[in-house]
């Protein structure tokens, strides 16, 4: 094991101005790490999600009455506030596992050689969405769960696994500008995917808003709509996404695309089923927490599976990683 090197009084000074770039002096990450860094951030985005639905469908989303503290008297919770205190205080505390992930995504993507700014600056918008979300669930608890903020709550979670998703997928790339590898009427078929999903989240926000698992047991105010006709509507926007998925799929296979988007389109495809039926089986047996959960988690994962059918479209030569990535022997010929 090798010495290790006294820390001097400029090197102290030179921490504590600029930690950042005083640890990248002193430590170069393999591009295995950094993207595992990135990774990461990623799957703790999602535990988030699925952790606070938790809260929500278990009724503990006033566990904790108050924010920043947990009460008015005591930064955590206490023995007198049960289950629901411990779950709410939980979820609170892993905010800080996520910013942990987070953080070390930003370290690694700095300390990266060469140095990335791009990812540096991915990093860094994860960061401060992540502060965003905290101080609006702080709002959540202050204004007793109101719907719509709840509903905020959670696309803003969606905006991070958005940034999260890029900054995973620019670490297995190269820096040059990307080039296309379809033509594009198959472009436009897909930001047809991207919209309609993005709608299909954001009608699900309120579904939930209009439906039974308000949170807590108290009385809590809902978004007053028909919480049937509404669970329609997002019916409907699932079967768009979905037929827009294997319509995909097809005019892939036609202009025989490299297999990156092929797969990943077909990925998008298997989790949108396992999704739907997830869906369904919910719906006729009166939204049961467990499965009510999953389908948060599916949320997630279809975000995520379109995001990256998007990505696939393109490619960055001279990537630094040292996975592999999409194919980049041929071109698909432009869409009619």
């Amino acid at each position: 094991m090798g010495r290790v090197p006294k820390l001097t009084r400029a090197d102290a000074v030179a921490a504590v101005r600029n930690p950042l770039a005083f640890v990248a002096a002193r430590w170069t990450p393999r591009p295995r790490t950094v993207q595992r860094a990135a990774l990461a951030a990623l799957v703790m985005a999602v535990v988030i999600v699925v952790t606070g639905g938790a809260v929500r469908l278990t009724g503990s989303g006033l566990g904790c009455p108050t924010w920043p503290t947990c009460t008015e008297d005591s930064l955590t919770t206490t023995r007198a506030m049960g289950l629901h205190g411990v779950i709410e205080f939980g979820n609170r505390m892993l905010t800080y596992v996520l910013c942990a992930a987070v953080g070390w995504a930003i370290v690694a993507a700095r300390a990266q050689k060469p140095w990335r700014r791009g990812l540096t600056r991915l990093g860094w918008a994860q960061f401060w969405v992540v502060m965003g979300n905290a101080v609006l669930g702080g709002i959540v608890v202050l204004v007793g769960l109101n719907p719509y903020t709840v509903a905020a709550h959670f696309l803003l979670s969606t905006a991070l696994i958005t940034v999260a998703t890029v900054m995973w997928q620019r670490t297995r790339e190269g820096d040059t500008a990307p080039r296309p590898l379809a033509g594009t009427a198959v472009r436009q078929l897909v930001w047809f995917l991207v919209a309609a999903s993005a709608l299909l989240i954001a009608v699900g926000t309120v579904v939930t808003g209009a439906g039974p698992h308000a949170g807590d047991s108290k009385e809590v105010a809902r978004i007053p709509l028909d919480w049937e006709t509404v669970t329609k509507l997002h019916a409907v926007l699932a079967w768009i996404v979905v037929t827009l998925t294997f319509a995909l799929w097809f005019v892939l296979k036609a202009v025989e695309a490299p297999t990156g988007p092929l797969h990943r389109t077909r990925d998008l495809f298997l989790v949108l089923l396992g999704q739907g039926v997830i869906g369904y089986v919910q719906y006729f047996t009166h939204l049961p927490e467990v499965l009510v959960g999953l389908h948060m988690l599916g949320s997630c994962l279809v975000w995520i599976g379109v995001l990256r059918v998007l990505l696939a479209l393109r490619e960055r030569p001279g990537a630094t990683a040292d996975l592999p990535g999409p194919s980049a022997g041929a071109t698909l010929t432009k869409a009619s």
